[in-house]
């Protein structure tokens, strides 16, 4: 069995998230149609936009997730933190340490979670 290559989130627009999605990640969608948007970002995982209504079978909320983005260290969390808060970026949680490195959450126009963090050292 391969490793899962690829991260889909239910969104209301497509159109919307790629453009946000875009901007954030510095890149142009790969595929882009109505109902389906798609990223393929540096790691190799592809990060695909479907709108929700159009799921099959339809989607159900199955509880929270997230969208983890580690960098190298607390400074670029905190580089990242102030490069999102001036796009207008909504973050949920503030530039915090915690447990497992020094973090923020900042959410998506459908409200999804992407939490950014530098690992603490072991």
């Amino acid at each position: 069995m391969s490793d899962p290559n690829f991260v889909i989130l239910y969104v209301r627009s497509p159109a919307e998230s790629a453009a946000f999605y875009a901007a954030l990640l510095d890149k142009r969608p790969a595929e882009a149609s109505p109902t389906f948007a798609m990223f393929p970002l540096d790691s190799g995982v592809m990060l695909g936009l479907w709108a929700a209504h159009t799921v099959q079978p339809p989607a159900t909320a199955a509880g929270g997730s997230e969208v983890a983005f580690a960098v190298d260290d607390d400074e670029a969390v905190r580089a990242l933190h102030a490069a999102w808060t001036a796009k207008g970026i909504v973050i949920a949680q503030p530039l915090t340490g915690m447990d497992f490195g020094y973090t923020f959450v900042a959410l998506d126009p459908d409200g999804h979670r992407l939490r950014v963090f530098a690992p603490s050292s072991p």
